[in-house]
Order: C-alpha cells, then structure tokens, then sequence
C-alpha cells in the first residue's frame, strides 16, 4: 500500500486562500491564468485546493499575473518556504485517519483554542481511560491497535498545554457531558478530577453549561475555533460529523461562531462554579 499524502499544513492553506482571493480580486478566472501564465490547469487547481505546494517560479508567476504589490509578494514567498514545515505530531499523525491527521496539522500550530462540547470531555482535557472508553464507543469498528494509536496521539497532544508559551485552551462543556458514564464509574471519577485539576492551570479555562440553562446555541453542536499566530493565518472553525470533518475559513462563518461562542460563556457557570459541577451526586 502506497503512503498516504500528507494533509496540508496550516500555511499552505492560508498560501492557497491568499493565491486564489488575489486571483479573484484581479478578476481572473483560471482559465485566464492558465493561458497567460502557461500553468497547467490542473497544476492551477491543485494548487488552490492546497493539494501541491507551488514552486517558486509558479509562485512568482501567478503573483506577476495578479499583479500582486511587493509587500504581499514578499510575505507570500516566505510563507511559501515555511508551508512544508510539519509539526513535532506529524509522524504520529501520518499514522491516523486523514481527518485526524488534518485537525492535529491545525492543532499544533494553533496559539489558542476555544472550544464547545456537548457530548464528551474535550479531547486536550481526557485521561487515557477515558479516551480509550469514549473512542471504542463512537468507532465501534475499530481494531485495538487503531484505538490505541488514537488514544496516545490524543495525550501526545496534551503536552501542548505545558511548556514555555502552552496552548491557551478555552473549554466550554455541557453538563450531559459530565453526567454520561464513560468507561464506568470509575473510569468517570478519574476524568472529573482530572479535569479539575487540568483546569487550574493559568493555560485553560473550564466553563459548564448546566441543565437548567435551558436552550442555548450549542445545541446545534460541537466546534472549535482555532486561533493562530498572524504569521500563520486567520482564525478557523473546525466542526466533526459522521458525514466528514469541515474547515470554515470564511469570515463570516468564523464570526457566526465566534458570536456563538460568546453566548455559550455568558450562559455557562463561571470557573470556579464550573469546577464545583464536575462532582458527581
């Protein structure tokens, strides 16, 4: 079996948005470009779909075309030399799923993430016994070894909120999440305190929707938005389904949720009252 290609890190997406918004802002199609560059059309939208990494001589030629000013040339070449560099998870993570492997790419270069969960612990804030529990019961289909592979990529990830400039994680949970018993009682007292404990670090904040708060916008479902450095890119929302994972870069899908999520803290307990809710009765 041949390997599998690995997903696109955060910059590259951002490098491909940036060709094809400039494109569109000169009013090219791609046919256009394709006769006035020479471009292979199918090279043009693998490019844009951030399937391939352009060349540098691509790049310099799809910038000449749309006219791009040198500032921006100069920022999009550079980002360009640092659209290959993978994260310290990428071996790991080119051992998982595609969709998994995409949302670890994003992860790892990440500075914050604000997050909402309605059915389980968030996967940054899991014991390995949990983890194990809540993924056997959501993949019924799969092996150990696959399940175990997810499980130690999920704790390797956990290491992200240690360290010098830790990942700074916002967690809002709903209370059914608390209240479901994963892997059994035990398994569950574990996880709160865990939890409990995780969320006095001064790199995350752990807020609860309690029962009573009625309906509130995450009913609609689990998301989180991921914030970069302005090196990197712009923010983007991560949404997982059955019907496949989604990557929302527009502006206005981004802002939709980051409302949502605004709602979601003001409803929610506060930090401490929130760590008084992960007790069990």
């Amino acid at each position: 079996m041949s390997a599998r290609k690995p997903a696109p890190t955060v910059r590259l997406r951002r490098l491909t948005a940036e060709l094809r918004r400039h494109r569109q802002a000169a009013g090219l199609t791609r046919e256009d470009v394709v006769e006035r560059t020479g471009i292979n059309a199918a090279t043009l939208y693998r490019i844009e779909s951030a399937r391939v990494r352009p060349q540098p001589r691509t790049l310099a030629a799809l910038l000449e075309a749309y006219a791009v000013d040198e500032p921006v040339r100069a920022e999009l070449t550079t980002l360009l030399k640092a659209a290959g560099q993978r994260s310290w998870l990428h071996t790991l993570a080119s051992e998982l799923p595609e969709r998994y492997a995409s949302y670890i790419e994003f992860e790892s270069e990440a500075r914050e993430l604000l997050t909402y969960q309605s059915l389980h612990i968030p996967g940054l804030l899991q014991t390995a016994d949990y983890a194990r529990a809540v993924t056997r019961g959501s993949l019924p289909d799969a092996g150990a070894e696959d399940v175990e592979r997810r499980v130690e990529a999920r704790l390797k990830r956990q290491a992200a909120l240690t360290g010098t400039k830790p990942l700074r994680l916002w967690a809002i949970v709903d209370e059914a999440a608390l209240r479901r018993s994963v892997g059994g009682s035990k398994v569950m007292d574990a996880q709160l305190a865990h939890l409990r404990e995780t969320a006095e670090s001064p790199s995350v904040t752990l807020q609860v929707i309690p029962f009573d708060a009625g309906a509130h916008p995450g009913l609609v479902g689990s998301f989180t938005l991921m914030r970069f450095p302005e090196a990197v890119g712009p923010e983007v929302v991560y949404i997982e389904s059955q019907a496949g994972d989604l990557f929302l870069e527009e502006p206005q899908d981004v802002d939709r949720y980051r409302v949502s999520f605004e709602h979601l803290r003001a409803v929610a307990l506060s930090p401490t009252a929130s760590a008084a809710a992960t007790y069990r009765n």
